[in-house]
């Protein structure tokens, strides 16, 4: 039997199925992906929160990493939990041993300057004089060393004790109490750090005894 049709277009199929017509399409419910011929996503709705789900296809294809990224990947898993602990300290190590060496604050009067900004304008930047600073605080000069850097002279123990936490999670499953650095907190820290930049290079006294 023939169906019908209408002045816009063909009546309504019925379903092979059901035996009734097609209903239109329902909208998917939010965060929900719709579904294509055998249950498969077929789009995930722009803007909705979350990931593809677990389990699912994405539609598009994942990029198959690269022979470093896989040589990197195998060589971590592959290696003991104290491994990069021990890079790291590694390389704490001989930023010590380098500063020790070339003993920062024994420099000619006429030696150029290593940091580019002082190099170039007669600034000191955010970073001059921590290197002094450390070589005094290995040596047990904290006075010398927070004049040279007050700011990295306060850092540094909590900078050392996350690094311990860390290192000792990491290799041996120590749990230390975290040390909660909250963004207001790190915030004010930049802040002071900033304020002591400028105030750093200021040509007027009090504020010309902290140039380094």
């Amino acid at each position: 039997m023939s169906h019908v049709t209408s002045v816009d277009g063909p009546a309504p199929q019925p379903h092979p199925q059901s035996g009734g017509v097609d209903a239109p399409p329902q909208a998917s419910q939010a965060g929900q992906p719709d579904t294509g011929p055998a249950g498969e996503p077929s789009v995930w709705h722009a803007g909705e929160p979350g990931a593809w789900p677990a389990g699912q296809v994405p539609p598009y294809p994942v990029p198959e990493p690269d022979r470093l990224t896989r040589f990197v990947v195998r060589l971590y898993d592959r290696s003991p939990r104290w491994a990069v602990p021990l890079a790291a300290l590694g390389c704490v190590a001989a930023g010590v041993g380098y500063t020790l060496l070339s003993n920062p604050t024994h420099a000619a009067p006429d030696a150029a300057p290593t940091c580019l900004l002082k190099l170039t304008t007669g600034l000191d930047c955010p970073g001059c004089g921590g290197t002094r600073a450390l070589w005094y605080v290995l040596h047990g000069d904290l006075p010398a060393a927070a004049r040279h850097h007050f700011l990295f002279v306060f850092a540094l123990p909590f900078l050392a004790y996350l690094f311990v936490a860390w290192a000792g999670k990491q290799a041996f499953g120590w749990r230390l109490p975290e040390l909660q650095l909250s963004s207001k907190v790190i915030g004010g820290f930049l802040a002071a750090w900033l304020a002591f930049s400028v105030v750093r290079n200021l040509p007027w006294a009090p504020f010309t005894s902290l140039y380094v």
